[in-house]
């Protein structure tokens, strides 16, 4: 059961109180007891996109004020056209509007979690021609931020090829291995019934290199099978992905939910026919808190209010809904 802020701070007011006057021994006579610390997040375990180079996006610190949210995913990291990573392949790495918000967001309390890739737009692990040169490109934002956490967001034709697939694979070991603790999520697309040929393909390559991926996570939308009940779909893609890395790793079932998680769209999809209602987003958000799964997250905060008049898609859900309502779901997620 949660407390509320003002039980806690009672019980913890009485805690010290009785310490003061007489230790452990005074807790134990009364038969008090401490209370645990709320479980933190890990990063990059939830946290909406951001997508600042369109769709009218909110400033990041109302919308922690508004929702309690402390994460953020930002995006998108591409190629310049060559291996050198830039926010959309146009706007410098430091000293930006990205760099400020990036800044704001901590000021406040909070973190991010830089994603590289997305569908459209030059992609680094296409353009740089090694492992070790795309680890370096990696290298040079998490150096930039000082991340704690980043998400390789591979779609379209860097997700599609084998050799691109297992250079991002080698790059993700070296990263690994040069940053001690960073968390390390991979984000493509799905079936309802769990990853494609490809995705199957990069899991088995990540296995098979030994790399640590922190969270393999699915994208449940863009089915293309007309109306569906998008709840079902998602825990259905979940479940496959689930199954993919136990085979993949040789874990439990348990502890491949634990290591996968997925990214879903808020409000109308990209395709006719798809709509993730808040309820939807309610129930596979407590499905994830059920199964512990690593990465909860969607696309995107941009979209997270409802259409005015003249508002493109980009820029709203195309749904009934509050300001920020999906947004508020995800805040409390923590595994």
């Amino acid at each position: 059961m949660k407390t509320s802020k003002r039980t806690r701070r009672l019980a913890l007011t009485a805690t010290c109180a009785l310490i003061a006057t007489g230790g452990a021994a005074a807790l134990a006579a009364t038969g008090a007891q401490a209370a645990p610390a709320a479980k933190a997040a890990a990063s990059g375990q939830t946290g909406p996109y951001l997508y600042l180079g369109w769709g009218s996006p909110p400033k990041a610190t109302d919308v922690m004020s508004a929702t309690g949210t402390t994460q953020f995913t930002m995006a998108f990291i591409l190629s310049d056209g060559g291996c050198n990573p830039k926010w959309d392949g146009s706007r410098a790495l430091t000293g930006g509007n990205d760099q400020s918000t990036i800044n704001s967001i901590r000021s406040a309390g909070g973190d991010v979690t830089v994603s590289f890739g997305g569908w459209s737009g030059n992609k680094l692990g296409e353009k740089c021609s090694s492992a070790s040169a795309l680890a370096g490109a990696y290298q040079k934002v998490i150096d930039a931020y000082k991340l704690k956490s980043i998400d390789i967001d591979i779609e379209a034709s860097e997700f599609g090829h084998a050799t691109v697939r297992q250079r991002v694979i080698d790059a993700l070991k070296i990263v690994k291995q040069k940053n001690s603790g960073i968390k390390v999520y991979v984000t493509f697309g799905t079936t309802t019934t769990g990853p494609d040929a490809n995705g199957k393909d990069l899991i088995k390559r990540g296995a098979a290199a030994g790399v640590d991926v922190d969270g393999w996570a699915v994208m449940p939308f863009d089915f293309g099978q007309g109306s569906l009940d998008m709840a079902a779909a998602t825990k259905s893609a979940v479940d496959g992905l689930k199954n993919t890395v136990a085979s993949a790793y040789g874990l439990s079932s348990d502890a491949a939910y634990r290591k996968v998680g997925f990214s879903s769209m808020n409000g109308k999809t990209d395709v006719a026919g798809e709509t993730v209602t808040l309820g939807n987003f309610k129930s596979v958000v407590s499905y994830a808190k059920s199964h512990h799964l690593a990465r909860v997250s969607f696309w995107s905060l941009n979209r997270d209010r409802t259409c005015g008049s003249g508002t493109d898609a980009d820029a709203c859900s195309g749904i009934n809904q509050g300001t920020y309502d999906f947004t508020k779901v995800l805040a409390g997620y923590t595994g």
